[in-house]
């Protein structure tokens, strides 16, 4: 697995340009939103993955999801279900669900609508590429989470670091205000984004 792909198909321009088309969301504001809340969705995907109680819903899920066709990402996202997406972002971030979408909202600039929208977009296309790569390993041997576990612990950060804080996320960067609450979506910054990855690798 390798998640330097992974990420490089998910914030592509295709994906953002159809994300972009299915919410009526700018292409800026999609990019924004993603670049925020990434890392806190793939802890999600991991929390899933390594709990006990929900690894092997996951793991059917995941299974389900591959079977999409994404070669053409306009085509895909175009044909999303948005309820359905907002359920997948309830399962990968439980109760924080609320205060996650809120958080990527004020750091971001783009409304909560907006962002909800976003994220119920990009959830399908997240579970089906994340099912793809498992389903490419799957004679590995291991479990799903140790599947997920080798996506990221083959992770060049430097390189994610630099693609998730683009220049067009500059904007959203410098809004940024410094708070004693940690929340998962403060991934904005390099600091708190490293600490996520790195802490998928536990």
């Amino acid at each position: 697995m390798d998640l330097k792909k992974l990420t490089d198909t998910l914030l592509s321009s295709d994906s953002i340009k159809g994300l972009s088309g299915l919410t009526g969301a700018s292409d800026l504001d999609v990019k924004k939103v993603l670049n925020q809340a990434l890392p806190t969705l793939l802890d999600g995907a991991n929390g899933q993955a390594t709990n006990k109680d929900t690894a092997d819903g996951f793991a059917t899920a995941l299974s389900d999801h591959a079977k999409s066709d994404t070669n053409d990402l306009t085509n895909f996202l175009g044909n999303v279900d948005l309820k359905d997406g907002a359920k997948i972002i309830k399962h990968l971030l439980g109760s924080d669900k609320d205060s996650v979408v809120k958080d990527v909202s004020k750091q971001t600039g783009v409304s909560k609508s907006k962002t909800t929208s976003i994220l119920s977009g990009f959830a399908p296309l997240l579970m089906s590429l994340l099912g793809q790569q498992t389903n490419e390993d799957k004679d590995s041997g291991s479990d799903i989470g140790g599947l997920i576990g080798s996506l990221l612990s083959n992770a060049d950060l430097g390189g994610i670091l630099s693609g998730l804080l683009g220049s067009d996320d500059s904007s959203s960067t410098k809004k940024k205000k410094s708070s004693k609450k940690k929340s998962a979506s403060d991934s904005g910054s390099g600091n708190m984004l490293t600490k996520i990855l790195k802490g998928l690798l536990k």
